[in-house]
């Protein structure tokens, strides 16, 4: 799509009239007295969050934000493979792969040796490596993210909208509540034309704290942010400009001799641009804002870096100036480690109020949306007695832990890309090689869980080698039994909830009596131990918590999808209609045999257990019926 030819205008390209481009939004009223979750931002994690509950009808959410109303541009644009897989299971990644620019290659520019003060190319990338995601890694204004979530939330089972114009002003925990009660009272000052001095009170079981670095509800539990102070000053924006520069159109890494560095992020639409610039070094406690840096500054700066290729910026849609600084909180909740067995966490953070990151690697906005997607199945399956609140201390765990990972990854990049403040100069060679070793990182998809009540040991992983446990299920295209169609095998997970049972089929005729698959379908149908049995209430659909998918090594031309076994096509709804899309054979016609791509052993097969959040959080053969029941019954609570 090109768009912002004559301007930038917020809002949905699409719409032709740029006065109707932005939809409203915002709850009218005072907020609930009593809610489930409260969640405290409209920033990427809050409304993830947000948009995670709201599809359960049954669990009361409120948002609530201090701004008078949505984003309409400026801040993070960067969109990692992860991510776009995230966006999927909640329905919009395909608006998104439309309107974003996609990262397809990266450039590197260094000094000229024969005349320092200018710039060459000296390096060119593929951006990410083949096979490592489905999705590409693209480029998108943040408030266009934030448009994405309020309409998943606008047209969820619950409805949710946004309140505005609300500050918090404190929170007060009982102490002596129990686990099912409003433990947590919340204030909150009105903050809108005609409304100020306002105060309204809501309780609530749970609140997240998405409220970013200077966040009140992180202050409330008595966290703190630690680490680097900031010592670099860099200028970002989003311009629309004229020049000769021949890799305007492709993400470019570039390092001057003396005046820094510079990272151009081509955006979408076609004409619009953004700069990184690095400024200036700050003194120690220094803050960027006592320099008085404008715009005019930044644009200068730009300029020089840029030498011999001209630049002249026609608009500024937005900008800023930052100073760069790595900082992460102890824990992400409210309970003392030493009190972790005795004690079950009642207030949350996420994203930028418990780690902040340079903007360089695009971490902060991914990491934080990943945060709250951890964070929100779990809430939902405490609240809807799936499962027992200890469950929410591995949030904590989980994710501070990548937090950590991440933050010292984007140190040491951030200090690469400002290499030519240093004595020497700036390292080209070294800079690309960086890029290319840490893509994984920058791609979203380094994350790796360790063992855990969430995340089984690697007995068995040898069956399912690249599948790896604790990381994120890697899709692989296949062919829909029923019907032929192409699908990709991860698109069966959305954001709803539900743990996935991927088995994977040995050569045999899965149809057969006494196959390893009817046998894995008999006990899970049958068996007084099955997960499936144990763990559905009655009445519900039989996959509502628990969703069984089959893939043979068969072309899907070989088999009689009638002679399946029954729990493959499972009777749901109030008809009682046949479920269709539970079974997968390889696309051998493509040459994509998945059982080749994910190493999958094609005698054994095996069963691949992957949580809500689609994380592998086990490999088990599939005649392992006892240890699959174990695996459930020390996460969940039985269902009657």
């Amino acid at each position: 799509m090109q768009f912002h030819l004559n301007g930038f205008q917020p809002g949905d390209p699409e719409i032709a009239d740029p006065a109707e481009r932005v939809q409203p939004s915002g709850a009218a009223g005072a907020v609930p007295e009593e809610v489930d979750v409260l969640i405290v931002g409209c920033g990427p994690a809050g409304l993830t969050l947000a948009a995670q509950l709201a599809q359960f009808p049954d669990i009361r959410t409120c948002i609530v934000e201090q701004k008078a109303d949505r984003l309409l541009v400026g801040q993070a644009d960067g969109i990692a493979c992860r991510t776009m897989e995230m966006f999927h299971a909640f329905g919009f990644s395909a608006r998104v792969l439309k309107e974003a620019y996609w990262v397809n290659e990266t450039t590197f520019w260094k000094p000229d040796e024969r005349q320092p003060k200018t710039i060459v190319r000296s390096g060119r990338v593929q951006d990410v490596e083949d096979g490592l995601s489905e999705f590409p890694h693209v480029i998108l204004n943040q408030a266009r993210i934030h448009d994405g979530f309020l309409d998943v939330m606008r047209k969820s089972p619950a409805k949710l909208e946004p309140y505005y114009s609300r500050r918090v002003l404190d929170l007060d925990v009982d102490p002596a509540a129990g686990a099912g009660d409003y433990a947590v009272t919340v204030r909150l000052a009105r903050v809108d034309a005609g409304s100020e001095g306002k105060i309204e009170t809501i309780k609530t079981r749970y609140v997240v704290g998405c409220d970013g670095a200077r966040s009140t509800v992180r202050k409330s539990i008595g966290r703190e942010l630690h680490g680097d102070s900031a010592n670099h000053a860099w200028g970002v924006m989003d311009v629309l400009a004229v020049t000769d520069f021949p890799d305007i159109r492709f993400k470019s890494l570039i390092q001057s001799a003396k005046d820094g560095s510079l990272l151009i992020i081509p955006r979408e639409g076609g004409y619009m641009v953004r700069l990184y610039v690095e400024l200036a070094k700050l003194e120690i406690g220094e803050r960027v804002a006592n320099r008085n840096i404008s715009a005019d500054d930044v644009i200068a700066k730009a300029q020089r870096i840029l030498r011999p290729h001209t630049l002249e910026v026609k608009e500024i849609a937005w900008w800023s100036v930052y100073e760069i600084g790595q900082r992460l909180t102890d824990k992400f909740d409210d309970v003392p480690d030493a009190e972790i067995e005795t004690r079950q966490p009642r207030i949350f953070i996420a994203g930028d109020a418990c780690h902040t990151h340079s903007p360089k690697a695009g971490q902060g906005m991914n990491v934080s949306m990943q945060d709250a997607f951890n964070l929100g199945w779990k809430l939902a399956a405490v609240l809807r007695r799936q499962c027992a609140p200890g469950l929410l201390h591995s949030y904590s765990a989980e994710r501070q832990a990548v937090a950590k990972e991440l933050i010292d990854f984007d140190r040491e990049w951030a200090g690469i890309l400002a290499s030519a403040a240093k004595a020497g100069g700036a390292d080209a060679a070294r800079t690309q090689d960086y890029f290319v070793r840490h893509g994984r990182y920058t791609a979203g998809t380094a994350t790796h869980y360790r063992p855990s009540l969430l995340t089984g040991t690697a007995a068995h992983q040898h069956l399912a080698a690249g599948l790896v446990i604790g990381k994120r299920f890697h899709s692989a295209p296949v062919i829909r039994l029923a019907d032929a169609k192409p699908v990709h095998l991860g698109h069966a997970a959305q954001a709803d909830g539900r743990f996935r049972i991927y088995a994977f089929s040995p050569a045999e005729d899965p149809a057969a009596a006494g196959s390893a698959i009817r046998a894995l379908c008999n006990f899970l149908a049958e068996a007084r131990a099955s997960p499936i049995r144990r763990y559905t209430r009655v009445g519900a659909d039989i996959d509502s918590v628990i969703d069984l998918r089959a893939i043979f090594q068969q072309d899907h031309r070989e088999l009689a999808l009638e002679a399946m076994p029954s729990l493959l096509l499972p009777r749901k709804g109030r008809y009682g209609l046949i479920d269709y899309e539970k079974m997968f054979c390889p696309d051998l016609k493509s040459g994509n045999d998945v059982f080749a791509m994910r190493s999958i052993d094609r005698k054994a097969g095996c069963m691949v257990v992957v949580r809500p959040d689609q994380y592998v959080a086990h490999v088990l053969p599939l005649d392992g019926f006892a240890a699959l029941a174990s695996y459930f019954d020390a996460v969940m609570l039985p269902a009657n």
